[in-house]
């Protein structure tokens, strides 16, 4: 085994493949930003007077993944901070925050103890009122004359998980401070969220609005040469990969992110087999393997009620050599709601989330006719047997009750 290991790496030592392999992650920050010139512009004009020690209006940022809107987000937030003069009287602070991460979104309080703990506080995860919390916050930033950004990136998630109450209590905050003043950047990668989120937030979030369009083809081709050049060593890319990337990409929305990680992971697995080029069929194995962590990303994020419906639909096909119903589905995941303390969906409302299951890819429904007995759906695991199992691990993670 110790040979093995060495042959392993020791190919890795002399990689053919990455210069520098970074350029290629999601959390690079380009010195440039193709095709977001426009966005990038409207974004700084609105967060400009706060470099006067002014409160600017509060943005929400809204398009589909991987159209540049964090990126461009946090490429203002450095060139703010870099121009804040030290000499000011008002302190200019940003502070970036992810909803979607677990334990962080699932509660009001777990967001705020975030946001405590990145300006320098602390409180404990869970036990105090959500009240007290609220009050060790503005304590804490209304400490000192300042302005202070919070950016709220994929905030859809959190109002999906908590309610639109958080947005409006944050947005009015402004109103018990004497010292600082917030300002709320929300970034959403739905674009019907404004939608159904309640009037009084809409008009209190969504003082400007900037969207940002998928890219097409071309411009994920120039993005990528953009990023390739010095991520690469010079001719290890096959001729028509970059164009297969991007192609791959523009059919998912126009999704750089997607393009980029095909692309670094395409190169990861020419390097893996110690050959000298990336070659075509490396962008379609590194295709197969991102759908595969999509799914899991997918399970990890979505609320525990969507979670409780897929692991029912899991254990049941587990359970019966027969085909599986909706009704089943929705008998099984009572049990679980009420094991584990969790409010019951409605059995329509379960058809729905079945219904999105479907289209994630994750499961197959097909209608069959009972003549006069009506329709029903029989489900089946679209997924492999080794993907079905990190599935049910992830969700047993977050069950209070064993099954």
């Amino acid at each position: 085994m110790s040979k093995e290991l060495d042959k392993i790496f020791e190919s890795f030592e002399g990689n053919r493949i990455f210069k520098d392999r970074s350029i290629l992650q999601s959390n690079y920050i380009p010195l440039e930003i193709p095709h977001r010139n426009e966005q990038i512009k409207q974004i700084a004009s609105i967060l400009a007077p706060v470099l006067k020690g002014e409160k600017s209006s509060n943005i929400f940022v809204y398009g589909k993944t991987g159209t540049g809107k964090t990126l461009s987000i946090l490429y203002v937030k450095d060139e703010l901070l870099k121009r804040m003069k030290k000499d000011n009287d008002t302190e200019l602070r940003i502070e970036y925050v992810n909803c979607k991460l677990r334990k962080v979104s699932d509660t009001e309080y777990r967001i705020l103890a975030e946001l405590i703990k990145k300006l320098g506080g602390e409180v404990p995860p869970t036990g105090l009122p959500t009240e007290t919390v609220y009050n060790k916050f503005i304590e804490l930033i209304d400490s000192k004359k300042q302005i202070l950004i919070l950016i709220l990136d994929e905030i859809d998630q959190a109002v999906k998980k908590i309610s639109t109450d958080f947005l409006y209590n944050l947005t009015r905050l402004n109103s018990e401070l004497s010292k600082t003043q917030i300002g709320v950047v929300g970034i959403s990668n739905d674009l019907t969220f404004l939608e159904g989120i309640d009037p009084r937030v809409r008009s209190s979030l969504s003082e400007e609005e900037v969207v940002f369009s998928p890219y097409n083809a071309l411009q994920l081709q120039e993005i990528l040469t953009h990023r390739a050049t010095p991520a690469f060593k010079e001719n290890v890319i096959e001729e028509g990969v970059i164009a297969k990337c991007a192609a791959f990409a523009a059919r998912e929305h126009g999704d750089a992110r997607r393009a980029l990680d095909l692309l670094r992971i395409a190169g990861e697995l020419a390097e893996r087999e110690n050959v000298q080029k990336i070659l075509l069929r490396h962008i379609d194995e590194a295709n197969i393997k991102i759908e595969r962590e999509k799914i899991l990303e997918v399970v990890k994020s979505e609320p525990k009620q969507f979670q409780y419906v897929l692991y029912s639909i899991i254990k049941l096909l587990e359970r019966k050599d027969g085909p599986v119903f909706t009704g089943d589905v929705y008998n099984y995941y009572q049990e679980i709601c009420v094991k584990n303390k969790s409010e019951v969906l409605t059995q329509r409302r379960v058809g729905d989330i079945i219904q999105e299951f479907d289209m994630l890819g994750i499961i197959n429904v097909k209608v069959i006719s009972k003549g006069r007995g009506g329709r029903m759906r029989e489900i089946k695991l679209a997924i492999s047997k080794s993907l079905v199992e990190k599935t049910k691990a992830i969700i047993e993670e977050s069950l209070d009750y064993n099954f």
